[in-house]
């Protein structure tokens, strides 16, 4: 047998049963064979015939066709199937939300927060990430994951203050900041209104408001870092969650960040401002050369200036002088004293002038350093004055003489004194002859009236009351009775 009468018979008998269904010929039983079913319809006539008369070519299109749909159908519903586990429920098509802001801010937005100077920025836990309105209603809700590396996780737990007597805290802690969405500079820091947040299904305190008095405006917070620290899962294979709850403001958007930090203190920043190193003396002498020199178009002239040595917060001499690059003014102010008022209450104003004095341009002066450990200053001397050279000195005192002489001289010891009561008095002098003295009694009297006697006199009825002395009852006293 050829190998083309071979490849005819496999052909025929694999066509056969489509052959005989479109021609309307009887179901094929699960135990018949395709043979027995060919040569059923010749048993009755006695004639066997060994292979099917179909023609390889003269097959039915349209079985061919609908064959070809079923297999394309049971393809698709394998391809639906594929995404589907048997764990997860089926998903169905939903109808997209309109989302108000998410098609036009970014997810991560490049917003740059202001430096805090009392925390150090270990690491970025959550990148600034927008507070997206998923839809058109007032209140909002995102939620935002991150995880700890082992390293972070050991660094928190370790760092607990444990000491005595001391609040207990973490030096180093996961902070949580609000900000506008604004790219345009560094951000202060601000909270979005109606703001709450949870941590891990917690609900994290929050700075208090600060209330006003103005009608339908509301209090705002004080612009501070969350320390949420104590709600975080220091484990490094449990996710934290941080969800956000805010009312939508429609005219801005914000933004939210959490970072790993090390908490610094006053003596820290007065270190790091020490060995940042003191502004030269020439440099202010510079300024004050500048201050004091002639102006042309003004006509009076300053050739001092008098600068004081006591700290404008404590009322005490200066240790530390240090003042703003950013002022023009010459007075200083003590840095540690500065650092422990901003550590307790941040405002970074500078005492003097009240502008913004920022940790990064504090400086130490030089001038003035040099001239608190001076020799020439004494203990007790508390202001300077500054002359046109740009040399100091000090203020000359003020001798207050007191001389007792002039004072007694001021009144003659030939002088007569007459005493009519106790609060009224008569200067006379002994110059006078004895005629007029006589006829200066007989004369009505001036009374002199002492004020500084007590109100007890006037609290008395009226009744009570002495009358006014007589001129008559007169008693005179001098050096010859």
């Amino acid at each position: 047998m050829s190998l083309q009468d071979i490849l005819f018979r496999s052909f025929s008998r694999q066509t056969a049963p489509l052959s005989a269904v479109s021609q309307g010929s009887p179901p094929i039983a699960p135990n018949q064979t395709i043979a027995q079913t060919a040569t059923m319809p010749q048993q009755q006539s006695n004639i066997v015939r060994n292979t099917a008369t179909v023609h390889p070519y003269n097959v039915d299109t349209r079985m061919a066709v609908s064959t070809r749909q079923a297999a394309a159908a049971a393809a698709l519903y394998s391809q639906q199937s594929i995404g589907q586990n048997m764990y997860y429920p089926p998903q169905y098509a939903t109808p997209k939300q309109s989302s108000v802001l998410s098609s036009s801010f970014p997810v991560h937005p490049d917003v740059r927060f202001k430096r805090l100077p009392f925390y150090d920025i270990l690491a970025d836990l959550i990148k600034p990430s927008t507070l997206v309105p998923q839809t058109t209603q007032r209140m909002q809700e995102q939620p935002f994951y991150f995880h700890l590396t082992p390293q972070q996780a050991t660094d928190i737990a370790s760092s607990r203050d444990i000491r005595p007597g001391v609040k207990c805290d973490y030096i180093k802690q996961v902070q949580l900041r609000f900000c506008l969405l604004e790219t345009t500079c560094e951000q202060e820091d601000c909270f979005p209104p109606q703001v709450i947040v949870k941590v891990n299904n917690k609900l994290c305190p929050l700075p208090n408001p600060i209330p006003t008095n103005k009608p339908g405006v509301e209090p705002k917070r004080p612009p501070r870092p969350v320390n949420i620290t104590q709600m975080v899962k220091l484990s490094p294979t449990v996710a934290n969650q941080i969800t956000v709850s805010w009312a939508a403001d429609y005219g801005r958007g914000y933004a939210m960040t959490v970072a790993l930090v090390q908490k610094l203190t006053s003596g820290d920043l007065i270190q790091r401002l020490q060995k940042k190193g003191a502004k030269h003396a020439d440099h202010t002498r510079a300024l004050i050369k500048e201050k004091l020199s002639d102006d042309g178009d003004c006509e009076i002239a300053t050739t001092i200036l008098r600068v004081s040595l006591m700290c404008p917060l404590g009322k005490m001499r200066m240790t530390t002088p240090c003042r703003p690059q950013t002022c023009g003014h010459l007075q200083c102010f003590d840095a540690s004293l500065f650092l422990q008022m901003n550590e307790r209450k941040p405002t970074w104003n500078c005492p003097v002038c009240d502008k913004p004095a920022l940790y990064d341009n504090l400086v130490i002066d030089g001038y003035f350093q040099e001239v608190l450990i001076s020799p020439q200053l004494p203990s007790d001397c508390n202001e300077i004055q500054l002359m046109k050279d740009g040399s100091w000195s000090t203020p000359p005192t003020e001798k207050v003489s007191v001389k007792a002489e002039t004072t007694i001289a001021s009144i003659a010891l030939d002088d007569t004194i007459e005493i009519i009561e106790d609060n009224i008095e008569i200067v006379s002098t002994q110059n006078s002859t004895a005629s007029s003295s006589t006829d200066k009694v007989d004369e009505p009297k001036k009374e002199v009236v002492d004020l500084t006697l007590s109100d007890s006199d006037d609290d008395e009825p009226l009744a009570k009351r002495r009358p006014p002395p007589k001129p008559d009852s007169t008693m005179k006293v001098n050096g010859e009775s």
